[in-house]
């Protein structure tokens, strides 16, 4: 990893979890976002318990994506680093991964629920339901436990690495949203989409809906922002609208 390379992948980790409070995705600090260079074998992540309006560069933690290893960084690294390393060698198109505990989502992850597609807002960016792991074993607990929370979302995937590109994000049981994209910036939205559709279908539910639109419009939808024939937006611009 070139020294620039490195640099400008530590602003974007940073960029991304300094966010995270300011999108409303966290309390305290319940969240955390990592990027990864597959080329140098290493991810960047926020340390563990470092309060948002305090987090530097300096504070960033460098880990060795082979085995954990902190290369770079003089904090623990977040406590979920684990889970963050298991995404990233079960998926390679993973670029980026956001933890967060954002309400709605967390309230479908403790109910142990999907998050459903009932609309087109889901679909622009989920090509299906957001799903729900099962509860983690009391083995899977009690020895590993944030490597295995990462290989609970791998198993529900199947391990398919397509999969995981069309719905870029899993709740664990009990526990909350992972989100994940082609870089850090992409995973944290997806975790601020996964939050807002998660609100959306929370509302939509206490209305006690019909069912879904029909699967061509939904289909529709995905497939206007996504794939070989993806017409949505202008590379380049900023602010792109609907």
């Amino acid at each position: 990893m070139t020294t620039a390379v490195r640099a400008r992948l530590r602003q974007e980790v940073l960029e991304a979890n300094l966010a995270i409070p300011q999108v409303g995705l966290a309390t305290l600090t319940w969240g955390n976002v990592s990027g990864v260079d597959r080329e140098a074998g290493v991810f960047v992540i926020k340390p563990s318990g470092v309060p948002y309006e305090t987090l530097s560069l300096e504070d960033l933690v460098t880990v060795r994506l082979a085995d954990g290893a902190v290369v770079e960084g003089d904090l623990r690294p977040s406590t979920d680093t684990e889970t963050h390393r298991c995404l990233y060698l079960a998926f390679p198109s993973v670029g980026g991964v956001t933890h967060t505990h954002s309400t709605h989502a967390v309230a479908f992850a403790q109910a142990r629920r999907d998050i459903p597609v009932l609309g087109t807002t889901h679909a622009d960016t989920f090509n299906g339901p957001i799903p729900c792991t099962p509860d983690l074993t009391a083995e899977q607990c009690a020895k590993d436990y944030e490597y295995n929370t990462g290989q609970v979302i791998v198993d529900l995937l199947g391990g398919d690495d397509q999969r995981a590109v069309q719905v870029p994000a899993a709740l664990v049981a009990g526990h909350g949203p992972f989100t994940w994209g082609a870089t850090a910036r992409k995973s944290l939205e997806h975790a601020i989409i996964c939050e807002a559709v998660a609100d959306i279908a929370l509302h939509t539910l206490s209305l006690n809906p019909a069912g879904p639109p029909p699967q061509h419009l939904l289909d529709r939808h995905y497939t206007r922002k996504h794939g070989p024939d993806a017409y949505y937006g202008n590379p380049g611009a900023v602010g792109e609208r609907g």
